[in-house]
């Protein structure tokens, strides 16, 4: 019981100092607001192009449907809750499925990263003409929330981590129960559904935004499957080498 306090605890510090250092390191990028509407100007005419702009027609429709609406924000405000709870769930039933959704996170938060220094994008409700805040309109948080709201200090919608964290707890789930309960694990993938419905309609991210997000995804998998591989490695080297003995594996 102790050892499992003690690894609970470990693994709960170590979560809140990687996501305080992301918190601290999101902040600094995507100051640039100039490049951030241009990047919001290219995407949206790639868009026309190929016929996906649909967020305004979809923002308009949310914004005549005040119900809607007010649900919409507390989705998008609440989500969190949700990416807590999937998290804490794999931690404490499967404890081997937690290792590589763990990894997977922790990818998805560094990538994510570069994407937004590379690439800052102004959301459709600052850089779409006629757009509605819904966020702003409707926001749960009061005064204080739609004042920060409003008065943004960076853009970063490139990738819609909104989309990206829901889809990981998707992912998350399916892993841990594809085997034992497809059913259900089928049903984590109408989480990332929802949200895709909700960033779009409340005007904060693009289509190319949620595509992103799905390639973010499916690159972080990779690299914690690479990165599990390489942990794994050196014990199985040492172990279980056909043609070396314990004492040449270990050197090697």
């Amino acid at each position: 019981m102790r050892t499992a306090l003690l690894r609970a605890a470990g693994e709960l510090a170590f979560l809140l100092l990687w996501f305080w250092l992301f918190t601290r390191l999101d902040a600094v990028v995507g100051t640039d607001f100039a490049a951030a509407n241009a990047d919001a100007s290219a995407l949206q005419a790639i868009e026309h192009a190929i016929h996906l702009d649909v967020e305004r027609s979809v923002n308009d429709w949310l914004a005549g449907h005040p119900v809607l609406g007010h649900l919409a924000v507390y989705v998008y405000r609440l989500y969190y809750v949700v990416v807590a709870g999937v998290l804490v769930w794999v931690f404490a039933r499967r404890a081997a499925v937690y290792r590589a959704v763990r990894r997977t996170m922790v990818a998805m938060t560094a990538l994510v990263l570069l994407v937004y220094w590379a690439v800052p994008m102004a959301p459709p409700r600052s850089a779409l003409p006629g757009a509605v805040d819904i966020v702003a309109r409707y926001d749960i948080l009061g005064e204080a929330g739609r004042a920060s709201w409003t008065h943004p200090t960076h853009y970063t919608a490139m990738p819609s981590m909104h989309v990206g964290w829901s889809l990981w707890c998707a992912y998350a789930v399916w892993t841990a129960l594809q085997s034992t309960h497809p059913r259900a694990a089928w049903a984590a993938w109408a989480f990332p559904a929802l949200m895709v419905a909700v960033v779009l309609g409340t005007g904060n991210h693009y289509v190319l935004d949620v595509a992103g997000s799905v390639a973010l995804l499916a690159v972080s998998i990779g690299v914690a499957s690479l990165w599990g591989r390489f942990v794994a490695r050196p014990a199985s080297g040492f172990l279980h080498s056909p043609r070396r003995g314990p004492w040449r594996g270990a050197v090697r």
